[in-house]
């Protein structure tokens, strides 16, 4: 099983990301996916989950209308675009996908949003 993230970096404050979740090992169009972030000194938190056909979605308040997770069960993939960037949107965002007792973490991408 594997889940590599890619997109990360440094972006400026109110600026975009696109962050990609690209899954293996594992029949991805059973699972529910999601993003989870952990920024230095404070516990990991949810980000946004979808359900495995792609038909809901749900957000941490502190990221709805500005974060969209997306995913496409064809290329095996989950996305998350982040637009209008915070300073306190930084951190370590991982991928995690979960069906049942079954529960996988990639392995992180750093985000950093700073001038």
């Amino acid at each position: 099983v594997q889940l590599v993230e890619s997109g990360g970096g440094l972006v400026q404050p109110g600026g975009s990301l696109r962050l990609s979740c690209a899954a293996s090992g594992f029949t991805f169009s059973s699972y529910f996916m999601s993003w989870y972030r952990q920024a230095p000194g404070k516990e990991r938190e949810l980000v946004a989950t979808i359900t495995s056909a792609g038909g809901r979605t749900n957000y941490a308040d502190s990221v709805k209308g500005r974060f969209t997770i997306s995913r496409d069960n064809a290329k095996n993939t989950v996305y998350l675009q982040m637009n209008s960037l915070k300073p306190e949107d930084t951190a370590v965002y991982y991928c995690n996908a979960r069906l049942a007792v079954r529960n996988y973490w990639g392995q992180g991408t750093q985000v950093t949003v700073s001038s």
